[in-house]
């Protein structure tokens, strides 16, 4: 007879190694990482990563391994291949704490400073102020445990990050972060390794002046898996537990973010789509709603089918500030958008950015849906949508889409001019039909120009043409012959023509035609 086999427990919320290992959950082994980083070139790091991407957890496996107790990593990669020692550490964490002024981030700070000195068994001489009390720290743990210190901060932006709507409060502490931050760049011969976490990458110049030592290795090829589970780690540490599932459909929904190496899933995703009972569901995206990111859409009237065509250098990735927020920098460092390949082009790297899978797909372009229509049910009638589109029935098209822009509130515009641009009416029906889940393509490229939309069916292709104010749709794409493209698909064509009246803010006309090949 058979044993059933005992599944490890799943480490969700947990970011504490010693537990997980000694409490039996599954681990999946990054210590051949930790040793490449700690036996490698410089001892000044940093590292950017969305949320709940397991930053936490590899800041305390670092912890552990700095704390020199060997038997905790019995089995795992770095065991028997590091000589472990025990180093005074200093640990910086703002995962938690009032950040909303100056005065309460101060006292979180002094806080967690109280808290080292406790870990150390020394006491600062100045409590009162951070800076000083910070660099106290380090001398006199040096001297007194006679080794270099360790520093690990984690989250070191959250407490700019929780005030990005309150621009004002925000500068205040990126400059008391920045004097802060800067008593490492003075405590070299102290040091043994430095390890910097957070979401964004805030400029050196504004948050680490001087810090010029320090190694991003956010894009770093060696480390693109050093947050995150790979394929392998899916369908191997994690066989049992997806017994008998889809690997193909969870890398569809789960997988695809890339730091210019393998991509990887988020771990919160893995973890709760295990433990509902394989579900597919957005884990990640619910665990915080981006609203200051759809604020920024809808301030800047983003034109969103260039969600399709994204593509920056290193300097615009690297150029978020409190002064300075790039709405396609904002969603690459937070997760919504991925490096989906690069190209060099004279000798100057150019990335190329897209939505990582499924699940961000369908979360956020509804929530961008819904902020910019004003209207939480906007998905409510997606049946009927899916049902004409696939058995061609216009009547019953035109009803519902009608339907989706006459929910959108009358004194969304008594502001601003939205309803009179084009691309307003594109980006609401391209959010909508994304979030849908169709096979979608804006400002789809030929070589007569660019179709403002091509929906491809397993049972039929689209060629949609927007236009307001009486301009003729349908004569564009036939003028043009956008459906070229896609002759050689073997499917049946559609060509349809959407106009929009600015004076009702609706659909006046919607006419259609099938290519006769």
């Amino acid at each position: 007879m058979i044993k059933d086999i005992k599944l490890k427990k799943l480490p969700i919320g947990i970011s504490t190694l010693r537990t997980i290992i000694q409490d039996n959950y599954l681990y999946v082994d990054k210590t051949k990482i930790a040793l490449d980083l700690i036996n490698g070139d410089g001892r000044y790091f940093f590292l950017s990563r969305p949320r709940r991407f397991g930053k936490s957890l590899f800041l305390d496996t670092l912890r552990t391994i700095f704390e020199g107790d060997k038997e905790v990593f019995k089995g795992l990669y770095i065991y028997d291949k590091y000589d472990f020692v025990k180093y005074p550490i200093i640990r910086i964490s703002f995962n938690d704490g009032d950040f909303s002024s100056k005065e309460s981030f101060r006292k979180t700070i002094l806080n967690i400073l109280k808290e080292n000195q406790n870990n150390l068994d020394l006491e600062c001489q100045d409590k009162e102020n951070a800076s000083f009390c910070f660099r106290e720290l380090i001398i006199n743990a040096n001297k007194k445990y006679k080794q270099q210190v360790i520093i690990l901060v984690d989250e070191y932006d959250k407490p700019i990050l929780d005030n990005i709507e309150n621009p004002d409060v925000a500068r205040i502490l990126r400059d008391e972060l920045k004097n802060f931050y800067s008593v490492i760049k003075g405590a070299d011969e102290y040091l043994r390794f430095v390890f910097i976490t957070g979401v964004s990458k805030f400029s050196k110049v504004s948050l680490f002046s001087g810090l010029n030592n320090i190694n991003d290795i956010t894009l770093d090829k060696s480390y693109s898996t050093i947050c995150g589970y790979t394929q392998n780690d899916v369908e191997t540490s994690f066989k049992e537990h997806l017994k008998g599932q889809d690997f193909n459909k969870i890398r569809k929904w789960y997988n695809g973010y890339k730091f210019l190496g393998e991509g990887v899933y988020n771990p919160f995703d893995i973890l709760l789509f295990i433990q509902k009972g394989f579900v597919y569901h957005n884990y990640w995206f619910a665990t915080a709603t981006p609203t200051f990111l759809l604020k920024l859409i809808e301030k800047s009237n983003y034109f969103l089918p260039n969600l399709e065509n994204i593509v920056k250098d290193e300097r615009m990735l690297n150029s978020f500030d409190v002064d300075y927020i790039e709405l396609e920098t904002l969603m690459w460092q937070t997760g919504y958008l991925t490096i989906t390949h690069t190209q060099t082009v004279f000798d100057s790297i150019q990335y190329h950015l897209g939505i990582p899978n499924q699940e961000v797909r369908q979360s956020l372009l509804g929530s961008v849906a819904d902020f910019m229509t004003k209207n939480h049910n906007t998905l409510v009638n997606s049946n009927h949508i899916k049902k004409a589109l696939f058995t061609q029935d216009f009547d019953t098209l035109v009803l519902h889409l009608k339907a989706l822009y006459a929910s959108i509130p009358y004194n969304l515009f008594t502001k601003n001019d939205m309803h009179t641009k084009e691309g307003y009416y594109v980006s609401v029906f391209y959010s909508y039909m994304k979030a849908l889940g169709f096979d979608l393509i804006g400002e789809d490229c030929t070589n007569k120009g660019r179709i403002d939309l091509t929906i491809k069916l397993t049972n039929s292709i689209y060629i949609i043409e927007f236009k307001v104010d009486g301009t003729s749709a349908l004569a564009q794409i036939k003028e043009k012959n956008y459906h070229e493209k896609y002759l050689d698909k073997d499917l049946p064509i559609y060509l349809l023509g959407i106009e929009f009246d600015t004076k009702s803010r609706n659909i006046s006309k919607i006419v259609w035609e099938r290519v006769e090949k």
